[in-house]
């Protein structure tokens, strides 16, 4: 009876003690270290997350620590030579992204003026269109808001699931059918123009002309490594076509290209505008086959459609756009 009597204390002492200890860890569980938490979930990297946080990898470590013992789990586990969220990890990783929103929302809500806002937006934008609207909208942004800072995404994929877990604030490109829980605006439309060096034979003449389109070798750029786009399709009808002689990933590299005397890339108008008042000698012919004009929209979740803070980014990119006109070929 003695022995049962003292092993009952030992258990209540035990429990006595841990619930103490669990309560501290929950209190401790703030919004920094939620944060903390989400970026390392979606970087799957300490030295990265700490990057996106700007906090020293060692103050991000302690974090993870802290975050490890509070939740009762490792979070990131190796595998290989990278690190890999736990199941635990992976089922929380959607409810601390909703805290977090719903933290920044009433912050927002709270603080109305943006330059009292401390907070980062994340841009998925396209490369034909960063050169022109990233360095715009960083100027407009840290005229209003100088404590915010913009995160642009190379556009790998149109993929919505970013938007709606809340891992970007816009998407920004060509437009095409949106499902149905993300909305979407249009910024503007563009055409695709013809950029050879301007000292070339072709720079010099006044206008480009069929014979010399299919004459010339191109340069095109495509993200997948596409050689063949509308414009064949458009030789093709008439009984043309043009030859590539190299493919490259992004219509900046292609245009840089294009300062070679016999090649030809094309662009989007605005950005060959852009490279031209920067001083980069191109000159921009009009294509002298008619192509599809591109749409370009901005795209976010519906669930950020009416929070203060994103829909002032929105206003800001279509100021941003409607300054970055381009000038005539």
């Amino acid at each position: 009876m003695a022995a049962s009597t003292g092993i009952g204390k030992r258990n209540l002492c035990n429990t006595a003690l841990r619930l103490p200890q669990f309560t501290v860890m929950a209190e401790q569980l703030d919004l920094n270290l939620l944060r903390v938490f989400d970026a390392v979930i979606d970087t799957g990297s300490v030295s990265r997350a700490a990057d996106r946080l700007h906090l020293s990898v060692p103050a991000t470590s302690r974090a993870l620590g802290r975050l490890r013992r509070a939740m009762n789990d490792p979070i990131l586990v190796r595998a290989g030579r990278s690190m890999v969220p736990t199941p635990f990890a992976q089922r929380a990783a959607a409810r601390v992204k909703a805290v977090l929103d719903d933290a920044d929302r009433l912050r927002s809500e709270t603080h109305s003026d943006p330059a009292t806002w401390r907070r980062t937006f994340a841009i998925r934008i396209n490369d034909a269109l960063s050169p022109v609207l990233a360095p715009r909208l960083a100027r407009l942004v840290a005229a209003h808001a100088p404590h915010v800072q913009l995160r642009f995404v190379a556009q790998e994929s149109k993929n919505a699931d970013l938007l709606r877990n809340g891992t970007l604030d816009l998407d920004v490109g060509v437009a095409d059918p949106a499902p149905p829980d993300v909305r979407s605006s249009v910024l503007f439309t563009d055409v695709f123009v013809a950029v050879v060096a301007a000292a070339s034979d072709l720079g010099r003449k006044s206008a480009l002309t069929l014979d010399d389109l299919c004459a010339v070798p191109h340069v095109s750029a495509s993200r997948r490594g596409l050689d063949r786009g509308p414009l064949d399709d458009a030789l093709e009808r008439i009984g043309r076509s043009r030859r590539v002689t190299a493919v490259v990933p992004t219509y900046a590299v292609g245009a840089l290209m294009a300062l070679e005397d016999d090649a030809l890339c094309l662009v989007p108008s605005r950005l060959a505008s852009h490279l031209r008042e920067r001083g980069v000698p191109l000159r921009a012919h009009e294509v002298p086959v008619p192509l599809p004009r591109a749409t370009v929209e901005q795209r976010w979740h519906l669930r950020v459609d009416n929070d203060p803070a994103v829909r002032w980014l929105r206003s800001a990119l279509v100021t941003a756009s409607s300054v970055a006109q381009p000038d005539a070929p």
